[in-house]
């Protein structure tokens, strides 16, 4: 299974910085978790079986509730059953699709 996600304050405590800081936070949580992930501008993806990838994402949320009162959660789910090392056989088999 792999889970984009996007977590952050709704309400920064105080300045702009505090919004990355919580990410970071988040992102901390993730890395620690050992499970393989990726993170760009807008998502961390993470990959690993229902439990343990939930885990994390509850982990990293009460993460970044630790820096405002509120925070958001945007979740997106690529359920595949049996399916292992997807978060980069896909993007290998898009670039083969885009080379031939």
């Amino acid at each position: 299974m792999l889970v984009a996600f996007s977590v952050a304050p709704s309400v920064a405590a105080d300045s702009q910085g505090s919004v990355h800081d919580a990410v970071a936070a988040a992102v901390r949580v993730v890395r620690a978790s050992g499970l393989p992930n990726h993170t760009d501008s807008m998502f961390t993806t993470i990959e690993g079986d229902w439990d343990e990838v939930f885990a994390v994402i509850k982990a990293a949320t009460e993460a970044v509730g630790a820096f405002g009162p509120r925070v958001s959660l945007v979740l997106k789910a690529d359920i595949r059953p049996g399916h292992t090392g997807e978060l980069t056989g896909k993007l290998e088999r898009l670039e083969t699709a885009l080379d031939g």
